[in-house]
């Protein structure tokens, strides 16, 4: 990338230019891109492209800042025209079939503003994680809309910004769908963008902390912590501490996924004190919800029941069924670790029933897995089996990869011969945790 002033520079010129050195003001009169990235800081975080232009040598500086000022307090209300009418133009585009919308925005110039590519973009990844499908239709739609728009009008390196992130969100999609390797080259072509756009910090962190997630699925953990490090340095470092929150839980988890769960649980406690509520409060019921997993794995159940208890209002207020189903399963785990058998065995088979209604094959395995755990340790070989005997007719017919396939017939011999203990079934359910976004790990067989 070019070198240009640092965001804490720029920042410091809005409230006054006074004490500027002449150097920098002499760059900012002559330099589009920082003229650009200066705009935006006298507005709100928005883009604002500022047309170029050169000081005469008898021409003040004052006159130079007043202009972009001037320029920036038009483009503001540009923006806030452009975002209050992206969700109609955005219904009545998902409402039309793939080449009806096509045929829209060949001939609809009104589709083509910064403000509904920047709500596709946004919009993409807030789908995501239940609807990767849809996350990665949007984000291409997003990405169609960049190619058509005027790049007179909002400037190159701005949509270079916003294309960069709707490749990092189409990357996230895909690595939710376990598509590693359209994963990694999704966020390779995000950052050529990046490189070509405007060198904001705040686009930078949000990318680093995207890439991240995909590193700790490709179960690169250094790599990933060290990505989520810097990420939560430049947010802390921009003041934004709601996005510095959000990195920490990402953090916590690729500490927890690496075989670190006891570090992972101050990192949460800290995000917890970041974390704006009324900001994304699913973001915060995530953080709540790690934080039960977490204590859970390490078999701390009175202090996973505690945090459970905590996050309870915030389940609530979410009742989709996603949510619902790991909440009943992680109450699961802790009932069976408090010894309360019967509802612990209630709140598996609720949960294995709500994951197999979402079509999601790993989860309904690792609850039907813990409701196979359950049964070893009670001896209750007639129940074991049954359960055995419904899982890999099941999985075979969704979309599972074959290792992990593999692990679930070895565990069903194993209850057929009676040689499944507990062992057998935390060996199996380990692996399936680690194979679900790594499908080149290998199942040894072993004997018990």
């Amino acid at each position: 990338m070019r070198f240009h002033p640092g965001e804490e520079v720029l920042r410091s010129l809005v409230p006054s230019r006074d004490g500027a050195e002449p150097r920098l003001l002499h760059h900012l009169a002559g330099c589009p891109r920082c003229q650009s990235r200066l705009a935006r800081l006298f507005v709100f975080p928005s883009p604002a492209r500022v047309i170029p232009f050169r000081s005469a040598p008898s021409e003040s500086y004052d006159l130079a800042f007043e202009r972009s000022q001037s320029f920036a307090a038009r483009w503001s209300r540009i923006l806030q025209h452009e975002r209050a009418e992206a969700p109609a133009l955005l219904r009545e585009l998902l409402g039309r079939t793939g080449r009806q919308r096509e045929m829209l925005l060949r001939n609809g110039l009104r589709f083509r503003t910064w403000g509904l590519i920047e709500l596709l973009a946004d919009r993409s990844l807030e789908v995501c994680i239940e609807d990767p499908w849809g996350g990665e239709e949007l984000g291409r739609l997003a990405l169609r809309i960049a190619d058509l728009t005027d790049a007179l009008r909002y400037g190159d390196d701005q949509l270079e910004d916003l294309r960069a992130r709707a490749w990092s969100h189409i990357g996230n999609a895909l690595r939710i769908r376990s598509d590693l390797q359209g994963a990694e080259a999704a966020f390779q072509r995000g950052w050529k963008h990046l490189e070509l756009g405007t060198g904001d910090l705040f686009e930078l962190a949000v990318f680093l902390d995207l890439q991240a997630s995909l590193r700790r699925s490709q179960r690169r953990f250094p790599e990933a912590l060290r990505l989520l490090k810097r990420a939560v340095h430049l947010f802390t470092r921009l003041g934004d501490s709601h996005r510095a929150g959000r990195s920490l839980v990402n953090l916590s988890m690729a500490l927890s996924y690496s075989g670190r769960a006891e570090e992972s649980v101050p990192v949460l406690h800290r995000a917890l004190e970041l974390i704006e509520p009324r900001q994304e409060p699913r973001l915060l019921l995530s953080a709540r919800h790690n934080l039960v997993l977490v204590l859970t794995d390490l078999g701390h159940f009175l202090e996973a029941q505690r945090a459970y208890r905590e996050a309870l209002p915030l389940y609530r207020a979410f009742p989709d069924a996603w949510t619902q189903n790991r909440r009943k399963g992680v109450k699961g785990r802790i009932a069976r670790g408090l010894g309360q058998t019967a509802e612990a065995e209630a709140l598996f088979l609720a949960a294995r029933d709500g994951f197999l209604a979402e079509g999601i094959p790993y989860d309904t395995a690792l609850v039907s897995l813990e409701l196979a755990l359950l049964y070893a340790e009670q001896g209750r070989t007639a129940e074991l089996k049954r359960l055995a005997a419904e899982m890999v007719p099941v999985f075979a017919s969704r979309q599972i990869h074959r290792e992990a396939l593999a692990a679930l017939a070895f565990f069903q011999r194993a209850v057929e011969a009676e040689r499944a203990g507990v062992e057998v079934v935390e060996r199996v359910a380990a692996f399936l945790r680690e194979a679900r976004h790594a499908p080149e790990l290998r199942f040894q067989e072993e004997d018990s």
